[in-house]
């Protein structure tokens, strides 16, 4: 059995939260956040507290909360014996301050209200010492088909990827959004296309599945799109990503 205790009450706190309840090898000591009203929602689970003071003795601790705020949470628990582990993608080891400290971090974008499935959430591991790391990789087992163990190194440029594959591609998909609603037409058309994308990279790699104006290097139809293009920001991504892809196939075209 496992005691472990998450510190933090955002949208991965509660993630967490959730999923380790229905862990029978895990018992949830605590949830510890600074808004005694950001609690609430824990209460059902285990027991809270917004007293730094009250933090419980625990196997492992793990932090839930904005990359800013990792260091500041783990000098609250530099004397606790238990393992001290934060769930940032792009935050290194060595800003806790703990002696046994590790990472726990899930690679995935996580919606508010929306409980995810963590078997099929991938989870990275890190840890300063062979014993912290087997305990972590036991909990993220636990949880998780896939468990990855990278350095901080690694992890970052694995965020880094998220975002490119996560955040951009969100970005885009708002822009294409936005054409249909300006012109009357309805986004839902682009869903068959959007899911088909996504599963294509599963069959072949990404530059394998690259289609569209700039791959073939149709410079009348993207002449045309930046015409219609009302908005300067709008022209300025589709020139910086067209310019992008040519350069990338150019030899193939």
């Amino acid at each position: 059995m496992l005691n472990v205790i998450i510190l933090g009450t955002g949208n991965l706190a509660q993630q967490l939260c959730h999923a380790l309840s229905k862990v029978d090898m895990v018992q949830l000591v605590q949830v510890y956040g600074r808004n005694p009203n950001h609690l609430v929602w824990f209460e059902t689970y285990t027991a809270t507290t917004s007293d730094v003071k009250q933090i419980h003795d625990a196997d492992i601790y793990l932090i839930a909360v904005k990359d800013t705020a990792i260091a500041e949470v783990s000098g609250h628990l530099q004397y606790k014996n238990g393992i001290v582990a934060h769930t940032s993608g792009a935050t290194p080891m060595d800003v806790l301050c703990a002696q046994n400290r590790g990472v726990f971090y899930p690679v995935q974008t996580f919606t508010k209200g929306k409980m995810m499935h963590f078997d099929e959430i991938p989870i990275c591991v890190e840890a300063n010492n062979p014993q912290v790391l087997e305990k972590l990789t036991t909990l993220a087992n636990s949880l998780s088909q896939t468990v990855c163990e990278l350095h901080s190194e690694q992890r970052m440029q694995l965020h880094l990827a998220a975002v490119y594959t996560n955040n951009f591609t969100n970005l885009l998909y708002a822009i294409g959004e936005d054409i249909c609603l300006r012109n009357n037409i309805p986004f839902e058309l682009l869903y068959p296309l959007i899911d088909e994308t996504a599963a294509k990279i599963k069959r072949m790699s990404p530059s394998e599945a690259q289609t569209g104006p700039a791959r073939r290097g149709d410079s009348t139809s993207m002449d045309q799109h930046l015409k219609i293009l009302s908005e300067p920001q709008q022209q300025e991504i589709y020139t910086l990503l067209s310019n992008a892809i040519k350069a990338k196939y150019e030899e193939k075209l």
